[in-house]
């Protein structure tokens, strides 16, 4: 039976496909700037904390990443890092467990324009591509508002 048609047997888990995103906006600064490219594992389990790429609850053609921060009734509390530009469930409201599409793993930042001293393009190498990290603590945020 050829890999992509078998079923995982008892013990393994499904392998949900990987993929590409970029960040526009400012929604999730400082963790995501504007122009970093996301790895994303479409299908992941989602847990409380992590960043997450979802379909806009009124614009489903609109691919948005925001922080899942707590499962309600009805899907997904999910909430910006920048808690001054907007654009996630203090607007919509929860989003609904089918328009949460995957998890984000890492995050790459290409290099500024123009970039050419020794020290900058240490710099950048230094933090181009890092992991993204789940915050367990923006439930205080949420409690917050």
């Amino acid at each position: 039976m050829p890999e992509h048609d078998r079923k995982p047997g008892r013990g393994e888990q499904a392998r949900a496909p990987l993929g590409i995103a970029e960040v526009h906006g400012p929604s999730m600064v400082p963790t995501l700037q504007h122009g970093d490219q996301l790895l994303v594992q479409y299908g992941a389990r989602v847990r409380p904390g992590e960043v997450v790429v979802l379909r806009h609850p009124f614009q489903q053609d609109l691919l948005v990443v925001k922080r899942a921060v707590e499962r309600r009734e009805g899907g997904w509390w999910v909430l910006g890092d920048n808690a001054f530009a907007g654009g996630d469930s203090s607007d919509y409201g929860t989003v609904p467990e089918e328009l949460v599409l995957g998890r984000v793993w890492a995050r790459y930042r290409p290099p500024a324009a123009g970039q050419r001293s020794l020290t900058g393009l240490l710099s950048w190498a230094f933090s181009a591509l890092r992991p993204v990290l789940s915050d367990r603590s923006v439930s205080r945020r949420l409690r917050a508002r």
